[in-house]
């Protein structure tokens, strides 16, 4: 079965996660999609296959003779579908020897080539859609087909590997992908998550993180008899943003600039509150920018009287980076195994975090592989089955150069 219509089929399984809801997972329909992916690994030849009481999925395949020695590689993938869209009642559409042109799918969705330039580059190839009223989910349900028609493959054609370790965490969408992944139980001496953009990208990068919580309490009096006295929260609220630099917001940059962004605000004279997240990819910089905000506090607290700016940052997780730099065989491989697939690799920086950064941190360094998919979180996403078919076959490469 090839990637695509293992995608198709997974597509189909509800399993949006719920960032209001406490539990592990979720949402309880992820067990779902885990029982079925757990049923076929069982099918295909994976006698450990299991599911956990948490929702991850987990199944091994042993070192062929001759490669018992070799590093066990690990691949992980991300059953839930984000919040942003719907993905209920997702209908995958298969658009054959698409043209490169604008593309208005059913439910209304424009998938425009000024707005989606990419789009151009994928003429000739079969596009996957969802009807244009949900998402498609192959965030990540695309690296869920490939790592198990990797799998598969590696059963079936008798290639030499060392032992090949598979899980797929629920809840990443929302954060909570790695917080009861069982490292130990898992097996693999390093990993790769299967959840990036375009086929042939590596991410070993990622932004450094943390969220800050403003909250600020005012005096409230009559205002006709206010003067000298009254202290307005919500004016101060706004005083504090006004005073981070309007420049360093999400709309005005890019690469490998980072910013502030305020996220949800609300008060009025008496009590108001700034929820931030705040990013960068130097972790320095990071630690500047909390700086920056406890000092535009103190300001305030100076203005208006002790106690007026209360500020909590907390941090959420780290880059990667530092941890993948030990283990760069990782990026070394990665980009052999996608130059003998016919491309040529390209490395990201990822605005935002990643299951393999925090793996990377709790000590299973696990770099971020493309799937061939665009436009993640909403109605336009979208791939198409020839980049899926090249991604299976760079993780089949990057298997079979660990087995040297």
């Amino acid at each position: 079965m090839r990637a695509y219509e293992r995608l198709i089929r997974y597509a189909q399984v509800h399993t949006t996660s719920d960032e209001a809801n406490e539990t592990c997972p979720s949402t309880a329909r992820q067990f779902d999609l885990a029982q079925m992916l757990v049923k076929e690994l069982k099918e295909l030849g994976v006698a450990d296959a299991r599911v956990d009481e948490k929702c991850y999925v987990y199944g091994s395949i042993p070192a062929t003779a001759g490669c018992e020695s070799c590093k066990a590689v690990g691949l992980i993938a991300h059953m839930d579908t984000a919040p942003d869209a719907s993905g209920e009642n997702v209908k995958p559409l298969l658009h054959e020897n698409y043209d490169g042109c604008d593309l208005t799918l059913p439910g209304g969705t424009v998938l425009s080539v000024e707005k989606f330039p990419f789009l151009r580059s994928m003429k000739g190839e079969t596009l996957i859609t969802s009807d244009g009223t949900t998402l498609l989910g192959a965030d990540d349900k695309a690296g869920v087909a490939e790592i198990m028609t990797a799998v598969e493959e590696l059963l079936h054609s008798g290639m030499p590997h060392g032992k090949v370790c598979v899980a797929f965490t629920p809840d990443e969408e929302i954060g909570r992908g790695a917080d009861e992944f069982d490292i130990p139980g898992f097996g693999a001496d390093f990993a790769y998550t299967v959840d990036g953009g375009d086929v042939g990208s590596i991410e070993y990068e990622n932004f450094n993180a943390a969220g800050a919580a403003v909250v600020v309490k005012g005096f409230s009096v009559h205002p006709g008899s206010s003067k000298d006295t009254m202290i307005n929260a919500a004016n101060v609220a706004i005083e504090f943003h006004n005073a981070l630099p309007a420049m360093d917001r999400p709309e005005h940059t890019d690469g490998y600039e980072g910013f502030f962004h305020l996220i949800d605000m609300k008060g009025d004279v008496s009590d108001a509150r700034l929820d931030y997240i705040i990013r960068d990819h130097d972790y320095e910089k990071l630690c500047y920018r909390r700086e920056t905000m406890e000092h535009i506090a103190n300001r305030l607290n100076e203005k208006y009287g002790a106690g007026t700016v209360t500020l909590h940052v907390k941090e959420q997780y780290r880059n990667m980076v530092e941890q993948i730099k030990p283990h760069f065989h990782l990026i070394d491989t990665a980009r052999e195994a996608i130059r003998k697939a016919g491309l040529e690799p390209e490395t990201v920086p990822v605005r935002g975090g990643t299951d393999g950064a925090r793996l990377s941190w709790m000590g299973l360094p696990c770099p971020n592989l493309g799937t061939g998919g665009f436009n993640f979180h909403g109605t336009a996403e979208c791939t198409t089955v020839e980049r899926m078919d090249q991604s299976v076959e760079i993780l089949l490469n990057i298997v079979e150069l660990y087995a040297k």
